[in-house]
């Protein structure tokens, strides 16, 4: 049995994270916004082929919303669309964004702890967040949670390599520039999470983006010598990532 101090201490742990992160990202709460709003359409593209079929009345989940990019491409496809984050500033953003778009609202939460009945939703999905998280192998149980038997978990996130020293470069390079960033997954890592879960894979696909040092930097508000610094960890002026796209389903 755990003791009030392991709790206080995981506690703690946990709050001085999701600080970091709402550091990163409440000030550049409305460059992420714009990135989500340039980001909808496509992403409402691909998920209308992986997601298939869909009646159109679904309930879906966005966790770690962000400014609403995953909420706002699903919202045409979907009954309704809730997105949750921790971080108010972009939660602000998201709702500016969605003012038109009548199924779609946004609340605070946590994704280890999410403020959801179980069951409660035909689809959940989370895009770039489990990078973030010291524990993701925490979250995916959570998102299970809130499913309903049969439900599809849609899983989208920046992969690492399967080299390990060029996995490190590339950790290396995200936490110089994004401090609130814990570790890319591999493709290995990914289904070694799903497998854990009795999760069903029923569709990937792995998409590359070529990547701009200068305006990934923009992004993060690298400026003066820490920019320099970071640039010099980055794997070129332009590289290419390759990000994972996973439609599982839930276990009866």
């Amino acid at each position: 049995m755990s003791s009030k101090r392991d709790v206080s201490e995981k506690t703690g742990k946990s709050g001085e994270r999701q600080e970091v992160v709402r550091t990163r990202f409440a000030p550049a709460a409305r460059h992420f916004a714009e990135r989500a709003r340039e980001q909808a359409p496509w992403i409402r593209e691909r998920a209308t082929r992986l997601l298939a079929p869909l009646r159109g009345d679904e309930r879906a989940l966005d966790a770690g919303t962000g400014a609403g990019a995953l909420a706002l491409g699903l919202a045409p496809l979907v009954g309704e669309v809730v997105g949750c984050d921790i971080v108010p500033e972009l939660l602000a953003e998201a709702r500016k964004l969605a003012v038109d778009l009548p199924n779609v609202s946004f609340v605070e939460g946590d994704i280890f702890a999410l403020p959801f009945e179980t069951g409660s939703f035909d689809i959940a999905g989370t895009i770039r967040t489990l990078h973030h998280l010291e524990h993701p192998e925490k979250a995916i149980p959570e998102l299970m949670r809130v499913l309903r038997p049969n439900g599809r978990l849609l899983v989208i996130d920046q992969l690492a390599p399967l080299d390990p020293p060029r996995a490190m470069e590339i950790d290396r390079f995200e936490r110089a520039r994004d401090p609130s960033h814990a570790r890319t997954l591999s493709d290995q890592d990914m289904r070694g999470l799903f497998d854990m879960n009795g999760l069903t894979l029923l569709r990937q696909e792995v998409v590359s983006e070529l990547r701009d040092v200068e305006r990934f930097l923009d992004g993060a508000g690298c400026e003066g010598e820490e920019r320099e610094r970071v640039k010099c960890l980055a794997p070129g002026e332009t590289f290419t990532v390759e990000v994972g796209w996973y439609v599982l389903e839930r276990p009866v």
